[in-house]
């Protein structure tokens, strides 16, 4: 399953930033790590701080799946709205759903300092308007169960948006205080980069074919014919689990995305905002750290990479449509095209917790357009994991929910 189009932006900008080995002997370990994106390398870091003796495996080269095509927005706001969420999980699950995303964001936050990080982590507002007059009415009662929630929101109305961020053709939205954006592709490599030198090892170009289950640990075959035994294993593996997991737990979404050449004046008032709408599929739009704007959005149904990538420049058209009503005055010079995949769950929380197919194993799957933030919400959920312990999400984002 390719997971992305030809030339996603973070791949072209950073090059190849890390070689690794393939698997050459049989090995053994506490905890064996499948999958070498963003979710991996977080976890392989939350393995490696509570001592544990770690690996990790990719069968493609590290990070060149959905890492290196995700626009790397970083929000606590769940795809589905607060107050829908809460009348179908409950007032609880909700908000600690929507309260983990934000500690997500403080937690990536005291990460990047700690290993030094150079991938552009800034702290953003975020900017959530009504593209259309009819959503006006949920989206302020949206407003509300956010503020009811503890959530530092502000309601702006259409003249105030074109105020303070120069949009045009909007019917109010709400600012949230708490939002981020980074280099995904860049800090995950960073972070694996730290790690090896505390004791993780990686290999990529190297594919599990087949696990067998023994008291104790798992013993891990993979395509070279060589064996990992270990412990545990925790399954990183994003939407590759469509293929792992025989349940429709997630539908598959083909995403598209842009971003312009070098333009740092033209939206210098969102270089510090996250911006979406109530679009059904909705856009986003953020700037780079290097001064382009990247927007996107066009979603569909995923079928294959090549039917996904064939509408590369029909989703360009769209979304440019959608940002001209906007930004009538604005002429977006395309720099980079690509396309993603992600997934989407029936309430837009991720998949985090065990299996009873597969024992001595733990998945952390982060869906929707929370992925990053709900893999960090999942070191700490593989962390109690590793110990016996329960987590309090454990209940919301579980298998069969």
């Amino acid at each position: 399953m390719d997971l992305k189009s030809n030339e996603p932006f973070w791949l072209l900008k950073n090059g190849l930033t890390a070689s690794y080995p393939s698997l050459k002997s049989n090995e053994e370990c506490d905890v064996l790590i499948i999958g070498g994106g963003i979710t991996g390398s977080l976890i392989a870091h939350q393995m490696v701080t509570d001592g544990y003796k770690t690996m990790l495996i990719d069968k493609r080269e590290i990070c060149n799946g959905s890492t290196s095509a995700t626009t790397s927005m970083l929000q606590y706001e769940i795809d589905i709205p607060l107050y829908e969420l809460t009348e179908m999980i409950g007032e609880k699950g909700a908000v600690e759903s929507y309260k983990a995303c934000s500690d997500a964001i403080d937690i990536l936050e005291k990460l990047t300092k700690i290993i030094r990080s150079d991938a552009g982590f800034k702290r953003k507002k975020s900017l959530y308007f009504a593209s259309k007059k009819k959503d006006v009415n949920w989206l302020k009662k949206e407003y509300e169960a956010r503020k009811n929630a503890g959530f530092k929101v502000k309601w702006l109305e259409a003249d105030q948006i074109v105020k303070q961020f120069g949009f045009e053709n909007t019917y109010g939205g709400i600012v949230s205080v708490q939002g981020a954006s980074i280099d995904a592709f860049k800090f995950a490599h960073e972070l694996l980069g730290y790690n090896i030198k505390k004791g993780l090892r990686i290999f990529d170009k190297t594919e599990m074919k087949k696990v067998e289950y023994h008291k104790g640990f798992n013993l891990v075959t993979v395509d070279s014919g060589f064996q990992i035994k270990a412990k545990k294993v925790i399954y990183c593996i994003g939407y590759e689990s469509k293929n792992l997991l025989k349940e429709n737990f997630v539908n598959l979404k083909s995403t598209y995305a842009m971003v312009s050449e070098i333009d740092a004046d033209t939206f210098k008032n969102i270089n510090s905002t996250l911006v979406w709408n109530t679009d059904d599929p909705y856009i986003y739009m953020r700037t780079t750290d290097d001064g382009r704007l990247l927007i996107g959005g066009g979603d569909e149904d995923f079928y294959d990479a090549e039917k996904r990538d064939i509408l590369l420049n029909k989703k360009e058209k769209e979304i440019l449509k959608t940002l001209k009503k906007i930004k009538p005055d604005y002429h977006f010079y395309t720099d980079f095209v690509w396309a993603g995949t992600f997934g989407e769950t029936k309430d837009g929380l991720p998949y985090i917790g065990e299996h009873k197919k597969f024992k001595n194993s733990y998945f952390v799957l982060g869906f929707g357009g929370n992925g990053i933030t709900f893999s960090v919400t999942g070191m700490e959920m593989a962390s109690r994991f590793m110990k016996n312990k329960k987590h309090l999400l454990s209940e919301y984002f579980k298998f069969g929910r």
